[in-house]
């Protein structure tokens, strides 16, 4: 049987082309019907894998032509001297450019959808010139977009630098999505508490003031923005967001959860609010334990020693963080969340963008104004007893914010609000007299060097390759209450269960 084997072998192999290729020329033979169906179908196969390969070869030279091709444009200060003007060099108008295989597609985060409610009290009457002139009294500058560019008006000075970096950001956007903002104009406050309450403008005819401002409350409808700090906040040596994200979640691997200090931690300026004043009650002492580490931050003090105990990213080191509002929302609350610990979050009155789209006991605890230190004693103990929960809480909360609030989605909150906002405007946006032209030279050039190195370190150097992600639309008055009832209930579950914890230690 091995003989016959090995003779059937050799037999085709010398009637196989392949000896060609080592055997010198090929002598003729004819193909029998079986060969040359065999020979047929092997190249049909050849074939379609050849079509297949090129289609792949040529779909990824289109996406590294776009990426080579990708032109940047820096900031260009220096025309001979330096000059403030806008360049003529950024597009004014950009298409992304498809790429095969890419999602183009993607829907926004839950939380846009406050978008919605935001704009809800112009749904019917739209907005008026007189609407948005109303507001001025309380505005820092005008914001005017016309044609694709933007321009200012400014009234008064800020506090420190937000109104600069809310300007910034203004003009990253544009330069992010060229040409796709619509003509508009809107008035902004940069003080901290929205002033524009329902119960002084109610009936159908009220001229509701359309005031864009950092943060919000159930009782006024003021219109809620990205902070300033996402491009930088100098006062506090804090980096633009995109680098201060990266520099906590690095600082989150330092240290293991199950070896962070098991009590919770704030720092800051209690001075700023009787919240805060009342916290500092809180704090661990020879003669009460509250499981709380509290410390004062003095940023005089800490300015002059180099910020030496204020980097973000070397306070992911306890095992709960303590969130507490100053004289309204604060700029820290993203900053504590980032970490990888649960935040044990001080019920607040006010609220951003985003915290209205995390839930309690999912993205973090929540804990009643009016018992904070025994509240705050509980959750430590609660959350040492049920590790495994805790670590899932302060995950959550930290994934919201590493994922859902990235820069990107921060930019398209920003075009979905001003272009919604847009289309409530019953009157055309102009140009009003003595504004002036907005961009990154015009603001970034002449600045001193350290506003400047955080402009240039949060620039948009160019268009993105990509649509903003799609709005959800607006939620239905059932799934609206559902969702507020869930954020109330979970709330008011921590509420029994503190309560009954001190029941039973008084009883015992």
């Amino acid at each position: 049987m091995k003989k016959n084997n090995l003779k059937y072998l050799n037999d085709f192999w010398r009637k196989s082309s392949l000896q060609r290729h080592f055997r010198g020329p090929p002598r003729w033979q004819p193909l029998n019907k079986r060969h040359a169906t065999t020979a047929l179908l092997c190249f049909f196969v050849l074939f379609v894998f050849a079509l297949v390969l090129v289609g792949w070869i040529d779909a990824k030279l289109i996406q590294l032509s776009t990426i080579v091709k990708k032109q940047a444009f820096p900031l260009n200060c220096f025309d001979g001297n330096i000059t403030q003007s806008c360049s003529g060099d950024y597009p004014t108008s950009y298409k992304p450019k498809i790429i095969p295989g890419h999602s183009y597609n993607q829907s926004c985060p839950e939380f846009f959808r406050w978008i919605h409610e935001d704009l809800k009290p112009w749904k019917e009457s739209g907005i008026t010139r007189e609407m948005v002139e109303a507001a001025k009294w309380h505005a820092h500058f005008r914001l005017t977009i016309v044609d694709g560019k933007a321009y200012v008006e400014k009234f008064r000075k800020s506090l420190q630098t937000r109104d600069l970096y809310t300007l910034w950001g203004f003009t990253q956007l544009l330069r992010r999505y060229p040409g796709r903002l619509p003509d508009l104009e809107l008035m902004f406050d940069c003080n901290d508490r929205p002033v524009f309450r329902h119960r002084d403008f109610k009936g159908p005819n009220a001229t509701r003031p359309p005031l864009f401002r950092y943060c919000g409350d159930d009782h006024t409808f003021d219109l809620v923005f990205p902070d300033w700090s996402f491009w930088g906040w100098v006062e506090t040596n804090i980096k633009p967001w995109r680098d201060v994200i990266s520099d906590i979640k690095e600082g989150n691997q330092k240290i293991k959860w199950n070896d962070r200090v098991p009590f919770a931690y704030w720092r800051g300026n209690p001075h700023v609010s009787p919240v805060r004043a009342d916290l500092m009650r809180c704090n661990i002492t020879e003669k009460q334990n509250y499981s709380t580490l509290l410390y004062v931050q003095d940023w005089d003090k800490e300015s002059k020693m180099g910020y030496q105990h204020s980097n973000l990213e070397d306070q992911c080191t306890h095992r709960y963080k303590i969130y507490v509002e100053g004289w309204a929302w604060s700029v820290s609350q993203k900053y504590i969340l980032a970490c990888d610990s649960p935040t044990l979050l001080i019920i607040p009155h006010y609220y951003d963008f985003y915290l209205r789209g995390m839930v309690p006991l999912e993205h973090y605890w929540p804990i009643r104004d009016n018992n904070k230190c025994k509240g705050l004693q509980f959750a430590v103990e609660w959350g040492n007893n049920n590790t495994e929960k805790a670590q899932a809480i302060g995950r959550a909360g930290s994934s919201f914010i590493h994922e859902e609030l990235n820069l990107d989605n921060v930019y398209d909150y920003m075009f979905h609000l001003m272009n919604e906002y847009a289309k409530l405007l019953n009157f055309k946006p102009t140009i009003p007299p003595g504004a002036v032209e907005l961009c990154a030279e015009s603001m970034a050039c002449a600045a001193d060097d350290i506003y400047k190195k955080h402009m240039v370190d949060s620039m948009v150097m160019s268009p993105v390759n990509a649509n903003p992600c799609t709005l959800p639309p607006p939620y239905t008055p059932e799934a609206f209450k559902a969702f507020i009832d869930k954020q109330a209930n979970a709330a008011r579950q921590v509420a029994m269960w503190e309560d009954a914890y001190w029941a039973d230690r008084k009883q015992q």
